[in-house]
């Protein structure tokens, strides 16, 4: 049986969340999810701290830019910065189209940047191909530290 993969959805948006979960639940890939509401929570369960003592280092992070408390934009700085973290890929899904916030992300060493589709049907084809590439195709690194 292959290995699941663990993804951490950082999304303020409930329905947003409830959206991708259950596309990638439809797919044929093992995954998976935990979601976290906003940026600060996303550092602690990638810091395993307080109630994310215990969690698992994802394989992908899904991290949306204009979050709560703090924003992806600080998130993705502070994961390229660590380096127990920095080889995790992190793929950008937001509703901002803002150019400076696609070279800003990439910059700061977001493997992809993806704008979410406002209609429904849309959006659910944008997180199938994000399915079908990532899990499909790509080899993600399993330790904690690439030298």
């Amino acid at each position: 049986m292959a290995e699941r993969i663990k993804i951490l959805l950082v999304e303020d948006s409930r329905a947003d969340a409830r959206l991708i979960v259950e596309v990638f639940k439809d797919e044929k890939i093992a995954v998976d999810i935990e979601v976290v509401r906003d940026g600060e929570e996303a550092m602690d369960f990638l810091n395993k701290n307080g109630r994310f003592s215990e969690s698992a280092r994802p394989d992908l992070i899904l991290l949306d830019l204009n979050l709560p408390k703090k924003d992806g934009r600080e998130v993705l700085a502070e994961v390229k910065r660590n380096p127990d973290l920095s080889s995790i890929p992190i793929i950008i899904l937001t509703t901002s189209q803002s150019e400076e916030d696609v070279v800003k992300s990439y910059r700061l060493h977001a493997s992809c940047y993806v704008t979410k589709p406002l209609e429904l049907e849309q959006f659910e084809r944008v997180i199938r191909s994000l399915d079908e590439f990532w899990f499909a195709a790509v080899k993600f690194p399993r330790e904690s530290k690439v030298c």
